[in-house]
């Protein structure tokens, strides 16, 4: 199955960070488009953002909202949005996108 999906761990409570706004898009020329726009569920995870599960070469990008995310939890943050550009090769059908989050800082890699 054709996928992208997230997780996503505040590190700063130890637990998963439960309703985070996230959004995908794909770069198309000079434009971004926007494929889905959901919140993680209670483990802190976005099983697909790809709304049709069509998953095509090119460049595609992960916003978290994470000030909406801090300032439900009455937090103040360094990063307002987190921003993950990545590239799709051909041939590849799944990609898992994690972040490692905290109020001042964050890490991400390319997971399985």
């Amino acid at each position: 199955m054709n996928r992208i999906s997230t997780h996503i761990l505040d590190m700063n409570r130890g637990k998963p960070a439960n309703a985070l706004p996230v959004r995908l898009e794909r770069e198309t020329n000079t434009n971004w488009q926007l494929l889905q726009s959901t919140h993680t569920d209670a483990d802190g995870r976005c099983a697909q953002l790809l709304p049709d599960a069509d998953l095509q070469p090119g460049v595609y990008r992960i916003s978290f909202d994470t000030k909406t995310y801090f300032e439900a939890l009455k937090l103040e943050s360094l990063y307002p949005l987190v921003q993950i550009t990545f590239r799709v090769r051909e041939g590849e059908s799944h990609y898992h996108i994690p972040l490692l989050l905290s109020a001042n800082g964050y890490t991400t890699y390319r997971g399985s």
